[in-house]
């Protein structure tokens, strides 16, 4: 999940970005498994946030509009932390986990400018939706909702702003467009 209270991009003082290379799918696994570490061990003031670099999007299946969150760095987690030996070891040794990104020696901090833009794009899709969308101008699809349900049709054109698409659908023999909400199409199998 995002976490709720990231306000400013500004690192914490004394503290850096650091990334961690994860089996991917196990994101939330390590994340979970940080945050009850750095809770049981006391390390707090050395580990400040694990964050998660997901977006927020919005999913169209059966009619439906579904929220579901969507990783953008696969296989990455973020750290903001002191680097000393006892977080260094935590951090490698967690399940999951593959290893710091950096060289073989020492793990490498992110950038500021690269951390700014990940927590807006992050703290961006809060406030925007987003459609992770499954239509292509040209795909078939069947109405399943609303005036003309069963009708088939062709997606002519997609507003993802509006979440709407025009449709060529067949009425009394002639090609007529008609414009319909993501919700009320699916696409023919």
């Amino acid at each position: 999940m995002v976490e709720e209270n990231v306000e400013t991009p500004v690192t914490a003082p004394g503290k850096k970005w650091y990334a961690v290379r994860t089996i991917t799918g196990h994101e939330k696994r390590v994340k979970n498994y940080l945050d009850t570490e750095i809770t049981e061990l006391a390390l707090e003031n050395k580990i400040s946030q694990v964050l998660i670099p997901e977006e927020k999007v919005f999913e169209v299946k059966g009619g439906k509009k579904k929220i579901k969150y969507k990783n953008f760095f696969p296989g990455y987690v973020l750290v903001e932390a002191a680097l000393d030996k006892e977080v260094v070891k935590l951090l490698s040794h967690a399940p999951s986990v593959l290893k710091m990104v950096g060289d073989k020696n020492e793990a490498i901090a992110l950038r500021e400018d690269e951390v700014k833009r990940i927590i807006g794009r992050i703290n961006d899709s809060d406030e925007k939706e987003k459609i992770d969308m499954q239509f292509e101008k040209g795909d078939l699809i069947k109405v399943v909702s609303g005036p003309f349900v069963n009708f088939n049709g062709t997606i002519n054109e997609i507003n993802l702003e509006r979440m709407k698409v025009k449709v060529m659908v067949s009425i009394f023999g002639r090609k007529t467009p008609i414009e319909l909400d993501f919700t009320q199409i699916e696409k023919e199998k």
